[in-house]
């Protein structure tokens, strides 16, 4: 082991050039193909010793005794967050993703699908979208509307205008002129909050109207627990450009990366790291284990999130193999999670 861990100028410039060099071309590099890229003026053999130095740190792995080093997720981590502050992508790349992404923001769902497959197509990786849920999103206005025996459709009108609507299946019976009252007793009361917010804050002022209103608020706070609950247990990931990632491993992984894709369990486990991460500021970049989803140990995730002037309504980003050129990708991510952003909030 390497006692001496200070990290100096020559150390990141060699294990900048290592990685970037490792995700051009995917094999070990040597102190030789340094010496010869002139990332230092130093001998091969001061270079050797430096890598050395770095694999001692847990940055550099060397696969086999005679072979050159490839970087390891401390060393990708690394060369990450120094990429993090960087330039955005150039002009001709922005103005390329900003026509893609366009059309009515009234069309959520065809932005979303639209916003996927833009990114999948310019990463040559898996694109992704987490959709907002209907129950945390501000309302400007809300009606509940009856359309069967045991179904109410929620037509939600959001802050920034758009519409949205959700189909709930429900074993309580109400009637229109009920449902209409409840649309006037929560757009008068509770305008700018969101449903999840109506139900928590109903659940504590129930006891005050137990006697006489005890029957309406009691089918109030059914309906919006099944709307909620519904709303939760929805898969609301859109994943494009599966084949692109599928293609990109070998057959050791096929299958497991399959099964991200077919098994419902698993996309609500992708779907539920994603939003935890809604609330970001920034691109974030999860590096194989970080992800903390052995399905995808061996991808890298980058991912931001999107909304409108008020609130962040989901994430989007792409997955791919840890060798994902992540200089384009980093800035590729951000720029269309403000296009996306922007169509959203235009004209609010």
């Amino acid at each position: 082991m390497i006692k001496n861990t200070t990290f100096r100028e020559k150390d990141r410039l060699v294990l900048s050039a290592i990685v970037e060099n490792y995700l051009k071309i995917g094999k070990p590099i040597s102190s030789g193909f340094i010496h010869q890229k002139r990332v230092l003026p130093d001998s091969p053999a001061t270079i050797r010793n430096i890598m050395s130095k770095l694999e001692g740190m847990g940055f550099l792995a060397q696969p086999h005794a005679s072979s050159g080093r490839v970087p390891t997720d401390r060393g990708l981590r690394f060369y990450v967050n120094s990429l993090l502050e960087e330039a955005p992508l150039s002009l001709d790349q922005i103005t390329l993703i900003a026509q893609g992404i366009s059309g009515k923001k009234d069309d959520l769902n065809s932005l979303l699908h639209q916003t996927s497959r833009i990114l999948a197509e310019h990463s040559d990786s898996l694109g992704f979208v987490l959709s907002p849920r209907i129950s945390k999103i501000h309302f400007h206005h809300v009606r509940f509307i009856k359309i069967a025996e045991n179904k109410v459709m929620i037509i939600l009108v959001t802050s920034f205008n758009m519409v949205l609507t959700e189909v709930v299946a429900t074993d309580v019976f109400f009637d229109q002129l009920e449902l209409d009252r409840v649309s006037h007793y929560i757009n008068r009361n509770y305008h700018g909050k969101n449903l999840l917010f109506v139900r928590d804050y109903l659940l504590g002022e129930l006891p005050k109207y137990k006697t006489k209103f005890e029957s309406a608020f009691t089918k109030l706070m059914t309906l919006l627990r099944e709307s909620i609950l519904q709303d939760e247990d929805d898969n609301q990931i859109i994943l494009q450009g599966a084949s692109k990632l599928l293609d990109k491993f070998g057959l050791s992984h096929i299958d497991e990366l399959k099964s991200l894709f077919q098994n419902f369990e698993e996309k609500a486990n992708l779907a539920k790291l994603l939003s935890d991460f809604i609330a970001l500021d920034r691109v974030k970049v999860l590096i194989g284990s970080e992800s903390n989803l052995p399905l995808i140990s061996e991808c890298s995730l980058v991912l931001s999130h999107y909304g409108d002037k008020s609130q962040v309504l989901g994430s989007l980003g792409i997955i791919g193999p840890k060798r994902i050129p992540y200089k384009k990708i980093i800035p590729l991510v951000d720029n269309v999670a403000k296009k996306l952003t922007q169509t959203i909030s235009q004209n609010q």
